[in-house]
């Protein structure tokens, strides 16, 4: 990770002495040989172009206003996200901290290099097995979906037959095999014939 993003709203700081100070994140990157480009939280636009460069975005808001950013960034492409958590940003009451927010890892002014260095790693690692999770959660639900369906073909067959629902199943099973097709698909075809029959 070698490249980073950085999202801030523009009148987060307005006290250029607190530049010097290390309070801005790009400072502190850009000492430890990060590549940083910083984007202005009120264009959305320049953020995705930049973002397509870079390994990882940090937001530098208020911690109010990440979800937003959040949902933004991850309809992009999935990227470790991280909060600049500074004395700016962290001034939220405590309920703030209460919103649910898929963040990867924070950052803070007082990190030495080497905390910096493993908070990005982490957060890498913490974004994959976000993804991961997410592609399984969604697996999951596909698979739930098609169950239902399956389920509610074996009850229509059942009692259109009259036939035990390990004996429909078979028959869905069979058909599918039969026409080529998915069972699920077949499912489907027969629970919506039935509601068109039905109605």
């Amino acid at each position: 990770m070698r490249s980073l993003l950085v999202i801030r709203m523009e009148n987060i700081i307005n006290d250029p002495d607190q530049a010097t100070s290390g309070l801005f994140p790009e400072i502190m990157l850009e000492e430890n040989g990060y590549q940083v480009q910083i984007a202005d939280g009120d264009s959305s636009a320049r953020v995705l172009r930049l973002l397509g460069e870079a390994d990882a975005a940090v937001l530098d808001l208020p911690i109010e206003e990440i979800p937003e950013w959040e949902k933004l960034l991850s309809q992009s492409r999935p990227i470790p996200v991280l909060w600049w958590c500074s004395p700016q940003t962290a001034s939220s009451s405590a309920e703030a901290c209460e919103t649910e927010i898929a963040i990867d890892g924070i950052l803070t002014p007082s990190m030495r290099d080497r905390e910096l260095h493993w908070a990005l790693h982490f957060a890498a690692k913490q974004c994959m097995e976000r993804q991961q999770w997410a592609s399984e959660r969604k697996q999951l639900q596909s698979r739930l979906e098609e169950r239902k369906w399956i389920d509610m073909a074996k009850g229509i067959l059942a009692d259109m037959k009259n036939i035990s629902e390990a004996e429909a199943y078979d028959l869905l099973r069979k058909k599918a095999m039969n026409e080529r097709k998915r069972m699920v698909d077949v499912a489907t075809a027969i629970v919506k014939a039935h509601q068109l029959l039905q109605s």
